[in-house]
């Protein structure tokens, strides 16, 4: 693979519980990121569509046919990205690798998931479906694994309830300037500890929600790109790593393997290390999540994530910002979109397209997460 590999656009829709189903919220996302970049479809010859269970939620398959129709993309090669829960970053090394390989100068990634219709409980038993099915006919779901997991984390390596709701705090501070995001509004800590508990010691504002939405971004050569854009990102590195299915199995369930590993490879094709980052957008889908991926993708010494939460390290004024978008925790987790939504941020952070958001980055990393750290996509981008 020779070609540099730039990002020139980006979209995101509203987030939260939308009225259009699947097709409508891509269509979307699809249009808007073609204005944003200024591609006509005619120059589109990839278009990737990140989703996890269309079929699930709403029958509709094909969703990658009918984007394509839909947008006026023919004859571009489509293909729908199912990798769970981060089927958007899986999304990414797909559009990454179309266009390093020479395969594409222009490639379209659509992510998109339509949910909420559902309800908790169907969304929650689709969702559960990424479990093993020796875990899960022991009713075991994702929620409680983060449960199971967090115990375990405080216990050993002592460390207060409280870090935890601060995570909750920070990202819905965030989440108010975020024009898109699901839930636009502050939280006291007294408020997230005082919720009803999902799973102890997990309660539900350590908890993301049931979300619609899409995101999309454009990817090109570094060549292509100075034809349309003055200013862009490139995708510098993108690492992808595998943990085991059945969640027992790992020597230390506080060790998100995958991230470790993705990270290892993302960093290494980048050139960079984790003290290079400047601003990071984690995969919150439960609070004890940041904690574990700041460890693994070497943000914090093991056990020590946590202390810089509650130093303040990680808000948006602190050294490095995590979740400026409000991550899932507030932004919102429609599946297929997330991973998309999280390098969204990156791309217009390091243009400096994030309004009220804004902090100084010229180098962003966004890691997103397949089930409970079964599948892992690390992505670094830098500011051209």
């Amino acid at each position: 693979m020779d070609s540099e590999v730039a990002i020139i656009g980006a979209s995101m829709t509203q987030f939260g519980q939308r009225d259009a189903w699947i097709r409508e919220l891509l269509a979307q996302a699809g249009k808007e990121c073609l204005a944003d970049s200024g591609v006509s479809p005619p120059d589109v010859d990839h278009v990737y569509v990140s989703n996890m269970a269309s079929g699930e939620f709403e029958g509709q398959t094909g969703i990658m046919n009918a984007l394509a129709h839909d947008l006026g993309l023919m004859p571009a090669y489509s293909q729908r990205i199912d990798q769970t829960s981060s089927s958007g970053g899986a999304g990414i090394y797909a559009a990454w690798q179309s266009i390093a390989s020479g395969s594409s100068d222009m490639t379209l990634l659509v992510g998109g998931e339509k949910m909420t219709h559902k309800g908790t409980g169907g969304a929650t038993d689709v969702i559960a479906s990424i479990t093993h099915p020796v875990e899960y006919k022991h009713g075991v779901t994702l929620p409680s694994f983060a449960g199971l997991t967090a115990r375990h984390y405080l216990e050993k390596f002592d460390a207060p309830r409280d870090s935890l709701a601060k995570v909750a705090v920070k990202n819905h501070k965030n989440g108010v300037d975020n024009p898109k995001a699901q839930f636009q509004k502050e939280i006291s800590e007294e408020k997230a500890l005082e919720s009803p508990i999902i799973a102890d010691p997990l309660r539900l504002y350590d908890f993301c929600p049931i979300t619609d939405g899409s995101a999309a971004l454009m990817f090109c050569p570094v060549e292509v790109a100075e034809e349309y854009a003055d200013e862009y990102a490139v995708v510098s590195g993108v690492g992808g790593a595998t943990d085991t299915h059945v969640v027992h199995e790992r020597d230390d369930p506080t060790t998100m393997g995958g991230v470790v590993d993705s990270a290892e490879t993302a960093y290494e094709r980048a050139g960079v290390g984790p003290d290079d980052i400047d601003v990071a957008e984690l995969h919150d889908m439960f609070t004890i999540l940041e904690f574990l991926q700041m460890e693994g993708l070497g943000f914090a010494e093991k056990g020590k994530a946590w202390e810089q939460v509650e130093e303040g390290r990680t808000e948006r004024d602190g050294e490095l910002p995590i979740n400026t978008s409000g991550g899932l925790k507030s932004k919102g987790h429609p599946l297929g979109a997330s991973g998309v939504a999280q390098a969204v941020e990156i791309y217009e952070q390091l243009v400096g397209e994030a309004g009220p958001r804004q902090v100084e980055a010229d180098t962003g990393l966004a890691c997103n997460v397949g089930g409970f750290g079964n599948c892992v996509i690390t992505t670094v981008m830098e500011a051209r």
